[in-house]
């Protein structure tokens, strides 16, 4: 008995439309994620309009899910990067995210559970793009098309740490998006304390302004917001041709979270990979992402779950040249055998070929 084949549509002949954090699509998750594939693969895709036929469609996070959850034609991938449904139905911000999206105009229809919304856009979606184990066993509840994808930072870290050999002061550096600046709080007492017993910097590498509130509203400067968690810092604006010269000129990164916060502790991997990337010595909140990340690494004691965890960590790596290099030379060959350009990219390649098409 012969089998009917239907061959695979060519993702070249598609009409592409990808829904962007920004218009521009300056965005971290737009400059690291399906344009970036996009650019890699030479697909033309056009910012979409639900008002308009298409074949394919990509779904940031920053897409109207009250829309697009109801949007007849094409097939859609949804890029759910962020951990929601690890955020408790308690949750103060999140009972009002919902109406909040509604009156700041980012979502056409008024959907009240922001939970449920997000549920049955992933119901609709024809395959859904998560970066956690966690966040893929969630959302499996409403897609059975689930894939796992992190960032490609190929085009930021452009510099590679090679001198591991501290000056003074020890230089220790946090890049990342100024509404996360918060979580330097965490680590204020330790750099307090670490101030006293040795000559630390501290440097961050971040956006010089931002909005507090629901990505347009309450304009703010992050060095000002800075000054008020961390003094004498060393503030340097984010710029992807200096990014990983800045980082790489410090001793040491770190990346704290909130691990009594769901949503924040659900993060995926992806800064750390970035650092990683660069060889970068770093040291960590223990979020699940990250012990699994550092632990396949051969680095599971560089995760830190509370203050004198960080205390400890840091004071040891400060006086330990040859541990803050077997930290960034392991960390560097972990990205390069499991996350390289082509591993990333071929990720993408089968969520596509899931749906029926192909290169």
């Amino acid at each position: 008995m012969m089998m009917d084949y239907k061959p695979l549509r060519k993702l070249q002949n598609l009409r592409i439309g990808y829904v962007p954090y920004s218009q521009t699509l300056d965005k971290p998750g737009d400059r690291r994620r399906f344009p970036y594939y996009a650019s890699k693969r030479g697909l033309r895709f056009e910012i979409a309009d639900p008002k308009k036929d298409y074949d394919l469609v990509i779904l940031s996070e920053r897409a109207d899910v009250s829309v697009w959850s109801r949007y007849p034609q094409a097939k859609l991938v949804y890029d759910l990067i962020d951990s929601y449904f690890a955020i408790p139905r308690t949750d103060f911000k999140g009972l009002l995210r919902g109406l909040s999206k509604f009156l700041s105009r980012q979502t056409r229809y008024l959907q009240l559970d922001y939970w449920k919304a997000i549920a049955s856009m992933c119901t609709r979606a024809d395959a859904v793009v998560c970066s956690t184990e966690e966040q893929r066993h969630d959302i499996l509840k409403f897609c059975p098309n689930v894939h796992i994808i992190l960032d490609m930072h190929m085009d930021v870290a452009r510099a590679v740490k090679s001198d591991y050999c501290a000056g003074r002061p020890f230089r220790i550096v946090w890049e990342g998006l100024p509404q996360n600046l918060g979580s330097l709080k965490l680590v204020s007492p330790v750099m307090d304390l670490l101030r006293e017993r040795h000559l630390i910097e501290m440097h961050v590498v971040s956006d010089s302004e931002y909005f507090r509130y629901m990505g347009q509203y309450g304009k703010s400067n992050a060095q000002a917001e800075l000054q008020r968690i961390l003094p004498d810092v060393h503030f340097h604006e984010w710029k992807e041709s200096d990014c990983a010269d800045i980082i790489c000129a410090c001793d040491l990164a770190i990346i704290p979270l909130s691990l009594s916060d769901p949503f924040a502790a659900g993060k995926p991997e992806n800064k750390l990979l970035l650092f990683w990337r660069m060889a970068m010595p770093v040291v960590t909140s223990a979020s699940p992402a990250y012990v699994r990340a550092m632990r396949s690494a051969g680095l599971d004691s560089l995760t830190a779950s509370n203050e004198a965890d960080w205390l400890e960590i840091l004071e040891r790596l400060l006086g330990d040249e040859a541990a803050r290099r077997r930290a960034g030379t392991l960390g560097k060959a972990y990205t390069e055998r499991e996350f390289t350009e082509a591993s990333l990219l071929g990720r993408w390649d089968a969520v596509f070929a899931s749906l029926g098409f192909s290169l």
